[in-house]
């Protein structure tokens, strides 16, 4: 029989760890005497609650601000909020048990999509439940993917040119001169710069290959497509062909790659840190 080893017994003798309280419990408990926000004739009446959080506690991870809040009004609040321009999509050809924990830092930091090419099957219990809140679309092809997404950059952009038509004002319209030109004017600017966000937007395949630009130097677009690939062989040829750019992450140890899970959350964080912040 081995001897116990001196550092587990003093952590277990340490009396930690103690955690926090995560979540609300009932309402009645959290709020005595206060009108239950999903009740009609309440004055504080609110349809995103949901009853049945209301009557058990709310212990999911989600931020406080959700607490008691339906799956899909979370959902749509955090597209009014505005989700951020990138989106991100990863090759499910192995089946990866690392695309769970890419949801969940999709979700974390408001990515656009998930997109999952390849078998729709993937382990749903590392997204903790935040798939549920994030848009998620599936694809049987790399190429289906991308060419869909361009085609859906190119109908934002044919959009925009139609509305910048609109905007645009002939010397001889009769509303030339008038007070509504300033208004014009600034919508034109907004809409011009929509066009510039979307002329640049661009695929880009992060792995470490021959020609791949370090990640360190690279500045994100605004509008992307990031594109990982499974555990061990990375992207495939065809996505790696397909992408404008190729980045990798700089590492400095023994292995070749971090898995892509991690390397997911490191791209959306760069993206955040140029764009977002």
């Amino acid at each position: 029989m081995h001897e116990p080893n001196p550092i587990s017994l003093a952590a277990k003798a340490s009396g930690e760890p103690t955690f926090r309280e995560i979540g609300v419990g009932p309402w009645a408990q959290v709020h005595p005497g206060e009108p239950r926000p999903d009740d009609p004739q309440s004055p504080n009446y609110d349809a995103r609650y949901d009853g049945e959080l209301l009557d058990e506690g709310d212990r999911r991870n989600v931020l406080d601000r959700y607490r008691y809040w339906t799956v899909d009004a979370i959902k749509a609040d955090l597209d009014a909020r505005g989700r951020h321009g990138f989106e991100v999509a990863v090759e499910n050809w192995t089946h990866d048990f690392n695309i769970g924990s890419m949801v969940r830092t999709a979700n974390a930091f408001a990515a656009r999509r998930v997109h999952i090419v390849g078998p729709h099957k993937w382990n749903r219990k590392g997204a903790l439940m935040t798939e549920l809140y994030q848009h998620v679309e599936y694809h049987p092809s790399i190429d289906e993917l991308i060419t869909g997404w361009r085609a859906g950059i190119a109908a934002e952009i044919a959009d925009c040119e139609v509305q910048l038509a609109q905007l645009t004002l002939d010397p001889s319209h009769p509303d030339f001169g008038h007070e509504c030109i300033p208004d014009l004017a600034m919508q034109r600017v907004e809409v011009r710069e929509r066009l510039r966000v979307l002329r640049e937007a661009r695929i880009i395949a992060l792995d470490i290959i021959p020609g791949a630009v370090p990640i360190e130097t690279y500045r994100f677009p605004e509008r992307c497509l990031m594109l990982f690939g499974a555990e061990g062989p990375g992207l495939s040829e065809k996505a790696v062909s397909m992408a404008d750019d190729v980045v990798y992450i700089s590492q400095f140890g023994s292995v070749r790659s971090i898995n892509a899970g991690a390397a997911a959350a490191v791209a959306m964080h760069c993206w955040i840190a140029q764009r977002a912040m």
